[in-house]
């Protein structure tokens, strides 16, 4: 008796990813490869890009990767445009490309440029993405879609030192639960993420930049965040990916405009 081939939670789904040459990103990239996406995904980082472009190839999957800075609209436009010309279709998007650019100052501290370049590559980015995915979504036959945006527990409420990443992080919550609304009877599903600490390089360079290089400084750093959460430890990006893939897929065909917090209980007493 010949057995059927194992089908992935996405088999044959067309995926486009940001963010995706590190972090949450990268494994997103590689999780959504093994559950049988073709997938496209952006980063500003060429040489990093090119280095999960040959993980994802040696892991059999079929994968293309742009160098993109998604804060800028045409380049966003050329991005899905390029992944619908190789692959013919749009069927999933985590937007997740992000900057630290939005932290380590008071509010009033922050200048001008700084607000201005913090929502641009945190909030403006996802919007822009949005807009080229949504469209597509509605015009491929057939239509629809899933789209999960990237915010953060950051996003939930205030963070000293941090307020502009926060607002940009909040911001995301609102544009997804406000799209959601808009296009589900459209037959695109949209939701976010809100992830807590993962071991990232995001993550890492926080704790590099707040330990000032100081290496029981930083340790100390890092055990204090770990206690934070209900189980003492970071996250893997790989869980996180987990979640995404999850909400790409028809088993979350019900979810809609859902913030989901994967943070290892960090945000609990608060919520």
């Amino acid at each position: 008796m010949v057995q059927s081939p194992v089908m992935g939670r996405l088999d044959k789904k067309v995926a486009l990813i940001t963010g995706g040459s590190s972090g949450i990103g990268r494994a997103a990239v590689l999780a959504f490869i093994r559950e049988g996406a073709r997938v496209v995904f952006a980063a500003r980082g060429k040489e990093r890009g090119e280095e999960t472009l040959r993980e994802a190839e040696s892991a059999g999957g079929e994968a293309m990767f742009i160098s993109v800075d998604v804060s800028q609209s045409e380049q966003v436009r050329q991005l899905v445009a390029a992944g619908v010309d190789r692959f013919g279709r749009l069927d999933c998007a985590f937007n997740n490309a992000a900057s630290a650019t939005g932290a380590f100052h008071l509010t009033a501290d922050f200048t001008e440029e700084q607000f201005d370049k913090s929502m641009a590559l945190d909030l403006k980015s996802v919007w822009l993405c949005m807009k080229q995915e949504i469209g597509q979504m509605l015009s491929q036959e057939p239509p629809g879609g899933a789209i999960v945006n990237t915010s953060s527990v950051n996003g939930l409420g205030g963070s000293p030192g941090g307020s502009l990443y926060s607002a940009a992080k909040a911001g995301i919550l609102a544009l997804t639960k406000s799209a959601a609304r808009e296009y589900a009877p459209r037959g695109i599903r949209i939701n976010a993420l809100v992830p807590g600490g993962f071991r990232t390089p995001m993550l890492e360079s926080v704790f590099e930049r707040a330990s000032a290089g100081d290496a029981a400084k930083r340790a100390a750093i890092e055990r204090q965040y770990a206690d934070f959460t209900a189980v003492g430890r970071i996250g893997n990006a790989e869980e996180a990916a987990e979640a995404v893939v999850w909400l790409c897929s028809h088993a979350a065909s019900y979810v809609i405009g859902h913030s989901l917090i994967v943070d290892g209980g960090m945000s609990a007493p608060f919520r």
